[in-house]
Order: C-alpha cells, then structure tokens, then sequence
C-alpha cells in the first residue's frame, strides 16, 4: 500500500504543471527592489503627464505674457517659473513630457509590429525569403538614418507629431527585425515546431500561435527599451530644433534652452526641470528593460 502511495505522488509530480513563462519573470522581476522602483517612477511618470493633461487648457499652456517673464519659481503662484514668454514652466513640462512619451510610445509600438512580422517571417522560411529581408535590412541600417530624418523634417509639408511618428518609424525597425528573426530561428529547431509542421498545422498558426507566445519575453523586453530610446531620439531632435512645431511642447525644446549660457545659469528652472524628468524617465525605463531581460533570459535557463 506504502508502495501504491509513493508512486502515485510521484507521478502526480511529474504531471505537476510547471510555472508558465509569465509568472517564472514575474517572479523574477519582483526580486529586483530597483527594478520595481524604477517600474513605479516609470508609472508615475507616464500615467499622470496623460491624466494631468486632461484638465489643462491648451490656451493655458501656450498663451504668452510678457510681463510674467522668466519670473523665478514660486513667484506670482509658478512653481516652476516662467520662460521668456511668460509661460508656466511646471504646466508646460507637463504637456511636453506627454508628448514625448506619446511619441516614444507610438515608435516602439510601431518598430516592434513591423519587427513581429517581418522577422518572423525572415526566421520562420529562411532561404531565399530570409536572404531577401535580411538584405533589405542591411541596406536600411546603413543609412544615416538621423540626417535624413532631419531633412524630412524640414521638407515635409503640414508637418505634425503623427508625420513625425511615421518618420522616426521609418528609420528605426531593423534592429527588432534582426532580434526577432534570431529568436525565431532558434525556435524553428525545437521540437514543437517539426511536429506541429508534421501534423499539418498551417504556417500561420505556428508562427503567430506557437513561436511567437514563446518569445514573448523577449519583444516585452525589446519594446521597453525600445520606449526609452525613442523618447530620447525624439528629445535630441526637439533640442537641434527639429523634433516637433514650434507651438508643440516638448522635452527637448524645454532642454534646448540650456544653448544660451545666461539661461544656463541665471534662469535654470527654465530648462533643468525638463532635464531632470528626463534622466528620471530614461534611466527608470531602461532599468525596468534590463530587469525584464534578465528575467527572460533566467527563464530560458530554466528550460
């Protein structure tokens, strides 16, 4: 009888469902306190500039007043002061920070869709179908690609943050295409995928149904990081003065004041704020990446 118990819990144990993928970096990633910290900055950050932004006055944010300017902060009821054309600088901060995050947001997006497809495809067919992808790819990456974004800034008519979305886009997909074919290779050799192929399971279903939740990680990961380089590509060019319109608040146009040395100095709150936020922003998003990778890759250790 001892016997018969023993061995039923042992294979109970062997049919024991293992931890999904989700959880193993859940778990992971909470023993991270930095990681969880810069996940709630991150949050913080994002979250409240698109909420905040609901009850603020677009007028509010841009109407000029000469007679408030450069006043310093906490005089006449700014917090953060004013700008040489009397705007509040804590209210400006707020929409410019939205729309960088909006554009960070919608590029990564964008660059990780345009990845999905095309390396999975890339990896999934190999061949011909890969050499051609690949090439194309190649060709793309050794562009300059900053220098023609500027010119297409500058060229392109009714310019606005969507065109500016498209352009950035244009300019920035091919490393996740490169990551994701690569994944995707090495899970064309598992066993899954010679069997589902076997049983007569349409291409389709095993690049988008099979290989793709099991390199979902991996995009998770690629897409944060992906987030905090395309805020800071969209901040450089607002700094060089051609990231979004003049009227468009942004956190590289705030930054872009810092050029002018009397500014630099004397009128800090003009520029540093903006700064600041985005340092904070920056480093807690790729911090929130990083943990996210080394969850990943302990899961793929862990089979």
């Amino acid at each position: 009888m001892d016997n018969n118990d023993n061995q039923t819990t042992a294979v109970v144990a062997e049919i024991k469902p293992s931890p999904s993928a989700f959880r193993v970096i859940v778990r992971e990633f909470l023993k991270d306190k930095v990681a969880i910290v810069s996940l709630a900055l991150a949050l913080i950050i994002m979250v409240g500039s698109f909420v905040w932004t609901l009850f603020i006055p677009n007028d509010l944010v841009t109407s000029v007043n000469i007679m408030d300017r450069y006043l310093a902060p906490g005089v006449n009821g700014f917090i953060l002061g004013t700008d040489d054309g009397g705007r509040d600088i804590f209210l400006y901060l707020v929409v410019a920070a939205r729309n960088s995050i909006f554009i960070g947001v919608s590029v990564a997006v964008l660059n990780e869709l345009i990845g999905i497809v095309l390396g999975t495809i890339s990896g999934y067919f190999g061949g011909l179908v890969d050499n051609l992808i690949m090439r194309v790819v190649d060709f793309w990456m050794v562009l300059p690609g900053n220098l023609i974004i500027i010119v297409l800034v500058t060229i392109v008519p009714n310019y606005n943050q969507f065109k500016l979305i498209g352009i950035m886009t244009l300019f920035s997909w091919m490393g996740t295409v490169r990551l994701i074919r690569s994944q995707v290779l090495s899970q064309g050799r598992r066993d899954y995928v010679m069997a589902s192929k076997t049983s007569g399971t349409s291409n389709l279903r095993i690049m988008f149904g099979g290989v793709l939740p099991n390199i979902s990680s991996i995009i998770i990961t690629d897409l944060t990081l992906t987030i905090a380089s395309s805020i800071g590509l969209e901040s450089g060019l607002a700094f060089l003065g051609f990231g979004l319109p003049n009227n468009t608040p942004s956190l590289g146009t705030l930054i872009g004041y810092a050029t002018q040395p009397e500014i630099i100095v004397d009128r800090w709150w003009v520029w540093l704020p903006a700064a600041l936020l985005l340092l904070v922003l920056s480093m807690s998003i790729n911090f929130v990446g990083q943990a996210l990778k080394r969850s990943a890759d302990s899961r793929q250790r862990r089979g």
